[in-house]
C-alpha cells in the first residue's frame, strides 16, 4: 500500500455545544474514489469543509499529501479542486470567461489559463457553448462547468459535494462519465451523495455516517454482503393491513420490515420466500423480488425517519 493521500485521525468538529463530527478516522489512497454517505445532519458537509482546509478541526489530526492541514492549508488548497453543492459560477460572464478568471486565481498566465480552458471545455462537452452566458445554461451544463472550473489548477484531489443533486437522469449519467474519466487519469475523488446508485457507480470505497460517527465502511458490494441479504421480497397488501401480515410472514427469510406501503422480506432466495408466504395464506396484491442494494444497507444503518 502506498501512503494515503488523505489521512484523518480522530477528527472532531464542534460548533459551540454541538458536535457535528465525532472522532472519525478516514484514509483515502491516491487514485481512489471515496464516498461519504449519510442523512442530513450526519456530519458529511462539516467533514468535507475540514478536508477542503476551509474549516479547522476542533480536535484530531488531518494530513493531506503528507502535509499537516493545521499548518499547510494554503499549500494543500493549491493542490485540490472543490465542487460545492450549490454552483458558485459567475452567471453574467460567459462559460470560457468563468474558466479564464478562475485560472487567474491560481496565478496562471493568461496564455496558460486559455490553454487549459480549451482543454476543459472539450472535456466537459461545452466547447460549443464557450461564448454562452452562464445564466442561460441548463442545470446539467452548469454542473459540468463547475467541475471544469475546479480542474483549472490540475488538482490531484477533487472534492465533490452532492455532484448531481437536481439533475435529470441523462445529465447525471453524462456527469458520471466525466468523473469516471477523471479517475482513469489518476485524479483522486472524494464525494458526498444522497443517491445510492451514484455511490455504487462511482465509489471504490465509502463510509456511512450517522450522528457524526462512521457506522460502516467498505466497498459498496462488501457492505451489501455484510448488512443485507442477496435478495429482497417486496409485498404490497391492501391498504392498512400490513401489520396483520406479521404472523403469517414470521420466520420467512432473515428479517422483515413493515412499512406503511409495503412489507419487505430480506432473504437469500426471494422466490422461495414468496412461495412460503403463499403457503402460509398471505395474499399480497403485488409482489416483487429484487437484488439487495446499497439503499437497503443505508436505511438499516441510519433509519427511515426524516432528519431536518
Amino acid at each position: 500500500m502506498t501512503a494515503p493521500l488523505l489521512d484523518a485521525h480522530r477528527l472532531v468538529k464542534r460548533f459551540g455545544d454541538f458536535t457535528a463530527v465525532n472522532g472519525i478516522d478516514v484514509q483515502v489512497q491516491p487514485g481512489e474514489a471515496f464516498g461519504f454517505l449519510g442523512p442530513n445532519g450526519a456530519g458529511k458537509s462539516s467533514t468535507m469543509r475540514m478536508i477542503a482546509c476551509v474549516s479547522a478541526p476542533s480536535e484530531g489530526s488531518l494530513h493531506m499529501f503528507g502535509l499537516d492541514a493545521a499548518t499547510h492549508g494554503a499549500a494543500i488548497r493549491a493542490r485540490i479542486g472543490v465542487v460545492p453543492q450549490l454552483d458558485t459560477l459567475d452567471t453574467e460572464l460567459s462559460v470560457q470567461e468563468n474558466l479564464w478568471l478562475y485560472g487567474r486565481f491560481f496565478d496562471l498566465s493568461r496564455a496558460e489559463s486559455k490553454r487549459r480552458t480549451k482543454e476543459l471545455l472539450e472535456f466537459a462537452q461545452l466547447s460549443e457553448r464557450a461564448d454562452s452566458i452562464v445564466d442561460n445554461l441548463s442545470g446539467g451544463m452548469k454542473r459540468r462547468l463547475s467541475i471544469a472550473r475546479s480542474l483549472i489548477n490540475e488538482p490531484e484531489l477533487l472534492l465533490l459535494d452532492e455532484p448531481t443533486t437536481g439533475l435529470d437522469p441523462q445529465a447525471r449519467h453524462v456527469l458520471w462519465d466525466r468523473l469516471y474519466r477523471l479517475k482513469q487519469q489518476g485524479v483522486t475523488l472524494v464525494l458526498t451523495t444522497h443517491y445510492m446508485d451514484e455511490a455504487e457507480q462511482l465509489c471504490d470505497r465509502l463510509v456511512v455516517m450517522d450522528q457524526g460517527r462512521i457506522v460502516a465502511e467498505g466497498s459498496p458490494r462488501s457492505l451489501i454482503e455484510q448488512y443485507a441479504t442477496r435478495e429482497v421480497l417486496e409485498l404490497r397488501f391492501a391498504a392498512g393491513t400490513n401489520d396483520q401480515q406479521t404472523a403469517a410472514l414470521a420466520g420467512i427469510g432473515e428479517r422483515q420490515e413493515v412499512l406503511p406501503d409495503r412489507v419487505l422480506v430480506y432473504a437469500n432466495d426471494g422466490e422461495a420466500a414468496l412461495v412460503q408466504a403463499h403457503d402460509r395464506g398471505a395474499r399480497p396484491e403485488s409482489a416483487l423480488v429484487r437484488r439487495a442494494s446499497l439503499e437497503d444497507v443505508f436505511l438499516l444503518l441510519t433509519g427511515r425517519s426524516l432528519v431536518d
